[in-house]
């Protein structure tokens, strides 16, 4: 069991809203980094205002910080969050196989959905004041299919897949312990490493995805990340560079 990192504050709640509501409460008065976790939350959310199931000994938590630099720089912390949900699942079960990452924001366990991050952050102009990391991690049970899009990857718990069980607490410590090693490497080095990491460990690289948003839809080979964070696909019309979307299999 690792310690908890120095420098970063915790939070934890019998039952919020939402531990990224309570991120918004807490921001005024936030001296530094500090993660917030919930044992029940009462409205739970996902990307694009979906809602986000979260049953009993799963984890949900925020980590609330007030990043330097632009808005697009604070949207790479999703790939920083994703690296370290990564490590925190290896760091618990003892294996990386069948751990993936998918674009933008999940982690797979054996091809299903194991976790999500949403980001969130206030700010005027260029500007950043706070940043809103929510993470949600399936550790002991997984929601139905029926609480998922058509077409959406299938939903799967670590203990179902791996027969490991943690608790919310011991999977924080190390989730909070990766993002610490991750973020002073994002803070010194820049996003190359970070980008670099990712793409070792992302799912369907170099096959055919499909990218939709609201408005329309592309099919093409899944080429890389790009310095922005975009999602690059070979398409049948050329290169072409998507900055937000969801990805289908």
């Amino acid at each position: 069991m690792s310690e908890w990192p120095q420098g970063y504050g915790l939070h934890i709640l019998k039952e919020v809203d939402s531990t990224l509501n309570e991120a918004v409460r807490l921001a005024p008065t936030a001296t530094g980094p500090v993660w917030i976790m919930a044992h029940h939350q009462t409205a739970a959310r996902g990307r694009r205002g979906r809602a986000w199931a979260n049953p009993k000994g799963n984890l949900a938590a925020t980590l609330l910080m007030r990043p330097p630099g632009d808005p697009e720089q604070a949207a790479l912390r999703s790939f920083v969050a994703a690296l370290a949900l990564y490590d925190a699942c290896v760091a618990v079960t003892g294996r990386a196989v069948g751990l993936a990452l998918k674009w933008p924001n999940d982690v797979l366990l054996n091809g299903g959905k194991l976790a999500g991050i949403l980001l969130e952050s206030t700010g005027q102009g260029r500007g950043v004041s706070h940043l809103a990391i929510g993470v949600g991690v399936n550790l002991s049970e997984a929601p139905g299919t029926d609480r998922v899009e058509a077409g959406a990857v299938r939903p799967v718990s670590l203990l179902s897949e791996t027969g490991a069980l943690t608790t919310p607490e011991d999977f924080l410590t190390e989730l909070a312990v990766a993002y610490a090693h991750y973020e002073t490497q994002f803070m010194t080095y820049g996003f190359e490493p970070i980008r670099t990491a990712w793409l070792s460990r992302a799912a369907r690289l170099g096959e055919v995805i499909t990218a939709r948003t609201a408005t329309s839809e592309t099919v093409g080979t899944f080429e890389t990340v790009d310095v922005g964070g975009s999602l690059v696909l070979n398409t049948a019309k050329g290169r072409v560079s998507i900055p937000a979307a969801d990805v289908y299999f």
